[in-house]
């Protein structure tokens, strides 16, 4: 019986190839999802695409998988970075979510003069992300980078790559507007903790030559909702829905 469910594997899926799967992942389609065998559903390695796959063994601690038909070729998502100052857990869960949904290639944790939290747990958001990645349908998975301070993370910048920090002072150009003008294909968004950034922050990234200031409205958008904002602006004005 086929069901609406998707599974990622890092091991590489080829057609008629057998795969073991781990007890979190047994223990999750035998008695979360209740699949029995000769069930199909849907899985992709992060490689080759999406495939269908069979339940043909079913033992106490694992569920060994056959690969029967390839159903998506592997698709990299736009090359949109999202940069954030951590939030508290659920916060920081919601915006891995999203950034995820909406076609983050890399989700990099930066620290601030203002972030509030110290508990970063890398693992955690890599696991956040596979769990959307699976649900949105995505063939590709986000890179999740180590935290790294605001300060190292712009002195170690691809200079090619445009910077759109979300300025909560208003002094910028609304992101639509610089969007319509700029249509980099490499690009990312920098969004501020929930204090906003540090008046010296904000000097130092106006005068960097790869940063452009924007603004998202005329109020004052919590982090996550910012996060989310920017990012669905960029998609639909500049992302590139070609990319294979």
């Amino acid at each position: 019986m086929a069901k609406n469910f998707r599974l990622y594997l890092s091991e590489e899926l080829n057609l008629g190839k057998n795969v073991t799967l781990n007890e979190n992942q047994t223990h999750y389609l035998k008695n979360v999802v209740k699949y029995a065998l000769n069930d199909t559903l849907n899985c992709f390695d992060n490689k080759n695409g999406e495939f269908l796959c069979q339940i043909s063994t079913i033992h106490k601690k694992n569920i060994v998988l056959t690969v029967i038909k390839k159903t998506k070729d592997f698709t990299r998502s736009p090359d949109i970075w999202l940069l954030f100052a951590p939030l508290k857990k659920d916060k920081t869960d919601f915006v891995i979510e999203k950034a995820t949904e909406l076609g983050c290639r890399a989700i990099l944790p930066v620290i601030t003069k203002h972030t509030i939290t110290a508990n970063i747990k890398t693992e955690r958001y890599i696991a956040q992300s596979i769990e959307a990645a699976e649900q949105c349908r995505r063939t590709d998975l986000p890179q999740v980078l180590p935290p790294a301070s605001l300060e190292d993370t712009l002195k170690n910048w691809e200079k090619d790559r445009i910077l759109y920090f979300m300025d909560e002072t208003l002094e910028s150009q609304n992101f639509l507007a610089i969007l319509t003008q700029n249509k980099s294909k490499k690009a990312a968004v920098l969004i501020g903790p929930e204090g906003g950034f540090s008046p010296e922050e904000l000097t130092h990234l106006r005068k960097l030559p790869f940063a452009k200031g924007a603004t998202l409205g005329p109020r004052i958008l919590r982090a996550e909702t910012a996060a989310t904002a920017a990012l669905a602006c960029w998609q639909m004005i500049a992302g590139d829905w070609s990319i294979k």
